[in-house]
């Protein structure tokens, strides 16, 4: 039965919006009025997809998306069908977006698809590895089990990069208040006080002549440093549309000392999380791979994951396909080793991503732990120079006076 969304009145003129099922337009607009609503709009919710499968009415938030497929793997875990399953979930979604993609997916699995079939409409929404996962689960009879662990993935991946964000949330809006708080006093402060000091032609410091040069400075080619800086920005984000500009300056990323680490842990921990998920579902290792490759956002590592599929496929064991590249941390690479010879890679991989994981959030806490009292450091010791650029003149004429 197909899903419509619609758009009525009730009988006192309040526009209602939602989903209804049924055979047809003429079927639904005829459920509305048994309702007491008179049809404004009515179009399938299958329309809202486009050709390359992106969807047209807003996409689901990782909150949204593992919420759904925690509520499906418990309803598909006490024996619910299927389409009474997503109908559930559909019901029970607060955002509008969330009720109307999972009816619209209701509606094609009712009509004879299978549920990884639907998933590949909405590429946005469902990621290649939850796709492969759900496929996995449709062939081993067991789709309950397996969503419950896709819920688990879709958390874990997103808790890391939150963690990391949030711990340098803090240093960041004290560097921009620290900049704009230091450029104020540069541009409108220091000329008002400075000036007074001026008019009395008295012989000034060299501190306050500095600080005096560098009001100036800011106030006159301020603006300007601001357009240069912008545009390095564009031309810096449009030079990184080139694969090969953007391939060297990903593997020097990996090479600094700090953000090098915790980009390659980040990486290296979705990726041996993705990888020890589809596996223990029983996805083909090069499929896996090739689903892992997709997670990764650093180039230099994709590229050594597409050496290694070209290995694999040639024979090659998975941990010497890694570490062929050399981009990969040694852990990771031996506990693969490991796991290929105990005939365990699943477990060992998902052992790897949660080491990986602690470790990368370690880092950046470490980090963050460093660079705040550094950054109030740094702010304290600029704002005390201007403050002994402006004072030492004023020192020295009640010296004069006296």
């Amino acid at each position: 039965m197909p899903a419509y969304r619609f758009e009525a009145a009730d009988v006192g003129g309040r526009i209602e919006r939602g989903v209804i099922d049924a055979d047809s337009p003429r079927h639904a607009r005829s459920l509305l009025r048994d309702r007491g609503l008179t049809p404004l709009e009515l179009s399938t919710l299958q329309a809202a997809a486009t050709a390359g499968g992106s969807v047209r009415s807003g996409r689901l938030r990782t909150l949204e998306l593992t919420l759904a497929t925690r509520q499906l793997a418990s309803l598909l875990l006490a024996r619910l069908p299927l389409e009474r399953a997503l109908a559930s979930v559909a019901e029970q979604a607060e955002r509008r977006v969330v009720r109307e993609r999972f009816a619209a997916i209701r509606s094609d699995v009712v009509a004879g698809q299978t549920l990884s079939q639907v998933l590949e409409k909405y590429p946005r929404d469902f990621p290649e590895v939850y796709r492969a996962l759900v496929a996995a689960g449709e062939h081993s009879g067991d789709l309950g089990l397996v969503m419950g662990r896709l819920a688990d993935y879709v958390e874990a991946r997103s808790n890391l990069s939150q963690k990391v964000i949030l711990a340098f949330t803090y240093p960041l809006i004290v560097t921009l208040v620290a900049v704009t708080v230091i450029i104020a006093m540069l541009a409108y402060v220091v000329p008002q006080v400075v000036g007074v000091f001026e008019q009395t032609q008295q012989e000034l410091p060299g501190l306050t002549i500095g600080m005096i040069a560098l009001s100036d400075f800011v106030r006159d080619y301020g603006i300007w440093m601001l357009v240069a800086l912008v545009l390095g920005v564009i031309g810096f984000r449009l030079s990184l549309r080139s694969p090969t500009a953007r391939l060297a300056f990903h593997r020097r990323l990996l090479e600094f000392p700090v953000i090098g680490r915790l980009v390659r842990g980040m990486n290296t921990a979705r990726f041996a999380s993705t990888l020890g998920i589809l596996s223990s579902a029983g996805v083909p290792l090069i499929r896996a791979l090739e689903a892992g490759a997709r997670t990764l956002s650093n180039d230099a590592l994709k590229s050594n994951v597409e050496d290694a599929i070209s290995r694999v496929r040639e024979g090659a064991p998975l941990a010497r396909a890694l570490a062929a590249g050399k981009q990969f941390p040694p852990m990771l690479v031996h506990m693969i080793a490991s796991g290929e010879a105990t005939g365990d890679l699943s477990e060992m991989l998902e052992r790897a991503a949660a080491t990986l994981s602690m470790e990368t959030e370690r880092r950046a806490l470490a980090l963050t732990s460093i660079l705040e009292p550094l950054l109030i450091l740094v702010m304290g010791i600029i704002v005390l120079l201007i403050v002994l650029a402006v004072m030492l003149p004023i020192i020295e004429i009640n010296q004069l006076v006296a």
